[in-house]
Order: C-alpha cells, then structure tokens, then sequence
C-alpha cells in the first residue's frame, strides 16, 4: 500500500503537476525525491511522460491526443499503448516546447539511466527487501510487487479513459474530461478531471482549493511549508465561479445542483 502511494505521488506530484503543467516549483531535494518516486511508478521515463501529456492538453480528444478518448474507452484506457502512434501524434509531439525538462538534469539523469535506474526501483529493491527484512518468499514479494504495479498503471489509465467518459462538468460541458470521485480516491486527487482541463496550471488541479480525497495537494503544501515548494499556482475563486457559471452543467464536484451558482 505504501508502494502504491508513493508510486502514485510519482505521476500526480511529479511527472503531471509539476513537470507537465509547472503549476509549482520544487528544490533540487524535492526533485530527486520525485523522481524515485516516479521511477518506482515505472510509467516510461518522465520526459517522455510528459511530453505526451503536452500533447494530450494541446490537442485533447483529437486525432494529436495520444490517447485520443473520442476513439472509444479501450483505446483511451490501454489501446493507445498496443499500436504505434498516427503520424499527427508524432507531429503534435515534434511540436511541443521541452526546453525546461531537457535542461532540468535530474530528469536528464533518469533518462540517461532510465534502465537499470526504474529497474532497480521498481522491481528489484521491492521484491528483495521484503524477502531480506521480513523473510517474505521470492514467489510473494514478486507477485504482490507486481500487482501493486498493475494496479497502479490502471489506475492512471483511468485518467484517460474513464474521466473521459463518466462524470460531472461544472467547468465546461463541451468537454469530454469529467469529475469523477471514485477516480480521485485511487489517483490521490487527480479526478476533478474537468476543472484540471480548465485550469491545468492549478497545482490543486480541484476546484476551490478542494481538498477531499486530493492528497497530492496535502503533498505539495507539506513541502511548501518545508520549504522544498515555491511559487505554487492556483485559479482565484472569483474566476473558477465566473467560468462555471458560463459554460458550466450546473452540477457541483458530487454532482448535484450548485447552489452556489443558480
């Protein structure tokens, strides 16, 4: 469970809030924390990672998305990474700026290593330290190492497949990206998928500040008040409500009518 956690700090805090969308900063420490992180998450490295997800907000729910949900939920959850990538993906990627990550070395450093590095991290030392600390079998250690990974790569699918298709959208309605509770409970906070479409420079990536189930943020604040975070970004209360109230469904985060707006 705590592999799970932090594997999914390693997307949400890391490859997704921070180096994807800059919605804050983080200290070199920080950094490499994230990136473990990430290594154990195990997802490709994470320039590549978030060069698609560039690609995914520029072009959403396109033939450029990678993961393009319009195609179907099986293509969006895990067809996409089953066939190669069309020509408009490549050339959507070919497109986005990547200057910042290329420059930042410790990503640097985890694409020059990415093999033996997320190797090591995400199967070798969770498989071998049960066995050396607690005497757990080769055959436990291995398998339950692994179904925390399964697990954790379709919990992330979700974020493109079922919060593409099952949910809410107070923020935008002609969106395919959607609010989607359940989602958030096992993404730590990555399930307010219509606001983040919205407003995906909010380190929150959740409506007003919204902290249920969103324990990513409670991560981020953490080191913010460590230290180790700066410059965290978030949308003013007053235009969130503005824009929900002009192209919004009407429906708050748990889906009933928001009587903060009608």
């Amino acid at each position: 469970m705590l592999m799970y956690q932090l594997s999914i700090l390693g997307i949400t805090a890391a490859a997704h809030r921070l180096w994807s969308h800059r919605s804050y900063k983080a200290k070199f420490p920080l950094q490499v924390i994230l990136m473990v992180f990430n290594c154990i998450r195990f997802q490709n490295s994470a320039l590549n990672w978030c060069r698609d997800h560039r690609v995914h907000h520029k072009c959403s729910d396109t033939d450029g998305d990678p993961h393009n949900a319009s195609r179907g939920f099986f293509f969006s959850h895990i067809g996409w990474l089953m066939t190669k990538k069309s020509e408009e993906v490549k050339r959507q990627g070919k497109s986005i700026d990547m200057s910042d990550l290329y420059n930042n070395p410790v990503l640097r450093f985890q694409k020059k290593y990415a093999v033996p590095l997320i190797g090591t991290i995400c199967l070798i030392l969770p498989t071998f330290i049960p066995m050396y600390f607690w005497g757990e079998t080769l055959n436990n250690a291995w398998h339950m190492n692994i179904l925390r990974y399964v697990l954790s790569l379709h919990a992330t699918w979700c974020v493109n497949s079922v919060a593409h298709k099952w949910g809410y959208k107070p923020y935008d309605k002609n969106i395919l990206p959607s609010q989607n509770i359940l989602l958030s409970t096992a993404m730590l906070g990555e399930g307010f998928h219509n606001y983040h479409h919205v407003f995906p420079w909010d380190y929150q990536a959740a409506e007003l500040g919204n902290k249920k189930f969103n324990h990513t943020t409670y991560f981020i604040d953490f080191f913010a008040w460590v230290g180790w975070a700066y410059d965290l970004k978030s949308s003013s209360e007053e235009v969130v409500r503005n824009r929900a109230e002009r192209t919004g469904d009407g429906t708050d985060l748990w889906g009933e009518r928001d009587k903060r707006i009608v």
